[in-house]
């Protein structure tokens, strides 16, 4: 499309001119992801009430010629979110809370929602939303269901994905379908919430969701753990399922290089435990039953493993305030990593019993191809999600670093594939890896896709780019632009 003022015009009449944003300064906050490695560009901003003004917009696009993006809390990691051109629809007004279901143990809300909000109105009616990210704050529910976001709290309740009973989607050609039916049972034809849930807008456009709830522990525990290896924190998250079951709700891992980070520029950040251990891990346990002890209940665990040389040290929370202390020296791990000069990042994971071999081996490789490089690996044990990130040499120059990003996927990934793990684990595809998905996906696994997306985005509006690399063959896609580094 060679001139967009008619399309603007449109969508300014139906949204209101204030809606459609087109300076550059208004553009500008949308055109970023949080990390800053990469650059979008686009025609305008709108900014939509509701879904009808969402399916408006869409099917003007479409008839116009013009992609669209979709955007939320723009916190992604990938690139997802970023525009090559077109029209990027902001879900930030779309933020009512439509239901809320005790009995049926679900709440319906908008897209634009930020997490903590959906938290906090599931806490008022007595009930957890248990989607629990670093970026909460910011980060829309919309965004996190687009993909399949995880967080710490998928040990005991499963990715956003297993969060979701009903959606409500606009679809390429401007349609909306309604399947905000809060269900837990229902054979009735395909299960479509699924394709859309993790296809990062590639599919259609999520306006609405019924999510899950549960109820809300009334007893909670929370250790630091020192450890002799990774070996060691695999057999220590053995002894604690079977022992916990599931008032287990996380198990996370932190490196020693990782731990010292957080130390060195975490502002009120206090060493956990009295030495230095080769691993360490942030356990939780949890309990909905009255009259449960779980503090009591994890530190008999504990003593018992350390009793069997399984732990090293541990340290147990004694007030909120403590065990609020212990995670924020995991949650902050990603930002401090600024501090320590530019990251290569891989968010990858591998079957849960073959974690301490990938760790090392992956960890030894890297070490080999770049002296002086850091790992700084963390994350979910528990299931398996680790991110597996790589801090540049001191006093090398960061540029040079981080051209060497294709070096290193080609060194993590291809022991992950030998390992039969995956290369994104809950970050998405988006921009950043979709050549890699090109690369190690089954063949007949990228062809589906094709096709799925050849049968719901016909002429390739809907943030086009991104997940699959190539132009489906024989549709008329708009080819998208090359996005500025």
């Amino acid at each position: 499309m060679t001139n967009p003022s008619p399309l603007l015009a449109r969508l300014a009449e139906r949204l209101g001119a204030p809606h459609v944003l087109t300076d550059a300064a208004d553009l500008a906050p949308h055109l970023a992801e949080t990390r800053g490695l990469r650059r979008g560009h686009a025609l305008a901003v709108v900014r939509p009430a509701d879904t009808a003004e969402v399916a408006f917009t869409v099917r003007a696009c479409a008839e116009a010629g013009v992609s669209v993006v979709a955007q939320g809390g723009n916190t992604g990691h990938v690139g997802g979110g970023l525009p090559q051109g077109g029209i990027v629809i902001s879900m930030a007004r779309l933020t009512r809370l439509r239901a809320v279901d005790p009995v049926n143990a679900s709440i319906t809300v908008e897209a634009g929602m930020v997490l903590a909000d959906v938290q906090a109105a599931a806490a008022a009616a007595g009930m957890l939303f248990p989607l629990s990210l670093a970026s909460e704050g910011s980060c829309r529910i919309g965004g996190n269901l687009s993909t399949n976001a995880g967080g710490t709290a998928v040990l005991a309740y499963g990715n956003a994905r297993d969060l979701v009973l009903g959606l409500e989607v606009v679809l390429a050609d401007g349609r909306v379908w309604n399947g905000l039916k809060g269900l837990r049972k229902d054979n009735a034809g395909y299960d479509l919430k699924h394709l859309f849930l993790g296809s990062e807008g590639t599919l259609g456009l999520i306006t609405a969701a019924v999510l899950k709830l549960h109820p809300r522990p009334l007893s909670r525990a929370v250790a630091f753990v020192g450890l002799a290896s990774t070996e060691g924190a695999l057999a220590l998250f053995e002894r604690l399922r079977a022992e916990a079951g599931a008032t287990l709700t996380a198990f996370e891992y932190i490196a020693p290089f990782g731990l010292e980070i957080v130390l060195r520029h975490r502002a009120g950040a206090r060493r956990p435990l009295a030495g230095t251990h080769a691993a360490y891990a942030l356990v939780e346990l949890s309990s909905t039953r009255p009259g449960t002890d779980a503090a009591g209940a994890l530190e008999g665990m504990l003593d018992r493993a350390h009793s069997e040389h399984l732990v090293e040290d541990a340290a147990m929370a004694t007030s909120e305030a403590q065990a609020r202390a212990f995670w924020d020296l995991r949650e902050s791990l990603s930002e401090v990593q600024k501090a320590e000069g530019a990251s290569i990042k891989h968010d990858v994971s591998v079957p849960l019993s073959r974690l301490p071999t990938f760790l090392d081996r992956a960890t030894e490789a890297c070490e080999a191809a770049l002296p002086g490089l850091r790992v700084c690996a963390f994350g979910h044990f528990g299931d398996g999600n680790i991110h597996f990130n790589l801090s540049q040499p001191p006093g090398t120059d960061r540029a040079a670093f981080l051209d060497q990003w294709g070096r290193f996927n080609r060194i993590v990934h291809d022991i992950v594939q030998e390992f039969d793990g995956s290369i994104a684990a809950e970050h998405g595809v988006g921009l950043l890896k979709r050549e890699e998905l090109a690369r190690y996906a089954d063949p007949v696994a990228l062809d589906l896709m094709r096709s799925l997306k050849l049968a719901l985005d016909p002429r390739g509006i809907l943030n086009p780019g991104k997940v699959l690399a190539e132009t489906i063959s024989g549709s008329p896609a708009i080819e998208p632009t090359a996005i500025k580094i």
